[in-house]
């Protein structure tokens, strides 16, 4: 854990303020939920919540069978991170931060779907170019932009109306898990 040099006083209805430039730095926007926790030695932490971070293991075994369905290599993100990846090494995009644009396609409850001979591109992961989307379908739960489903643009193959039925298939499917 690192310091930050920055005190705060709780007020008298137990609320405390995290400063601009912490909540700017880990991109905390107003009306994000953060889960609490404490430890024998007194600290509190507070950590992002991520409700797909919550169905990992349920949304990797689905990012596998929509991937072996479709032959396309599939990712599923929270707004912050991808959570599962199947089709490529995991190690080169499990848990990368997405990209600005991935994460405004989030925010603004947009698909994209990558056309013939378009120029617009798609980075998934921040900081590199090398995995692109094909297909991008917002998990929409509770009426609020919570992920994103991919399907990777391999190069090979122009993307399919059933890949882009698939992809929204399954964004509806996920944010209705997180209902339940």
């Amino acid at each position: 854990m690192k310091a930050t040099g920055i005190v705060r006083r709780i007020d008298d209805l137990g609320r405390v303020v995290i400063p601009k430039e912490i909540r700017r730095t880990l991109k905390i926007r107003e009306g994000d939920p953060l889960e609490i926790y404490t430890n024998a030695s007194g600290e509190v932490i507070f950590k992002k919540y991520s409700p797909i971070g919550e169905l990992s293991e349920f949304a990797s075994t689905y990012a596998e069978t929509l991937s072996k369905t479709s032959g396309r290599p599939v990712c599923i993100t929270d707004k912050d991170n991808v959570i599962a990846v199947y089709g490529v090494p995991k190690k080169e995009l499990a848990e990368k931060k997405v990209s600005p644009e991935l994460e405004q396609l989030i925010t603004e409850r947009t698909s994209f779907v990558m056309k013939p001979g378009q120029i617009k591109r798609c980075e998934i992961a921040d900081g590199t170019d090398k995995y692109l989307a094909g297909v991008v379908m917002p998990i929409i739960s509770e009426g609020d932009p919570v992920g994103s489903v991919i399907m990777l643009d391999d190069g090979n193959s122009e993307i399919r109306e059933i890949d882009e039925k698939l992809a929204e298939s399954a964004a509806g499917f996920l944010g209705k898990q997180m209902e339940i």
